[in-house]
């Protein structure tokens, strides 16, 4: 379960960023309340899923395919380029993540 709470929680931190975008700088009410309604969520999720997942694994799951994942909506839906060295340098975030969790980081 601890593996949905991240995934979960991964999920509300993409939404909050991408209402940090749509906020404008905190000029557009829904979105700006929004904002902080899913980052708590996100880290109360998070929370939750260290009950099973050690937290340098955890938080690095979190972040790193929270960040891959903005890249790629921030190219679609806000136009924002992305260039080789975007691609390689995200590629190495996922690897990255992938390599903490065959590394062993179990309890």
């Amino acid at each position: 379960m601890s593996w949905v709470y991240l995934i979960m929680a991964i999920g509300c931190e993409v939404a909050g960023t991408t209402c940090m975008k749509l906020s404008e700088s905190f000029t557009k009410l829904v979105p700006s309340i929004l904002l902080f309604a899913l980052y708590g969520v996100s880290l109360a999720l998070l929370t939750l899923a260290l009950k099973g997942i050690p937290v340098g694994v955890a938080y690095a799951v979190w972040a790193g395919l929270g960040t891959a994942v903005i890249a790629v909506i921030a190219t679609i839906a806000f136009g924002e380029p992305l260039s080789a060295s975007k691609i390689v340098c995200l590629a190495l975030i996922i690897t990255g993540v992938i390599g903490l969790n065959i590394s062993g980081g179990g309890h």
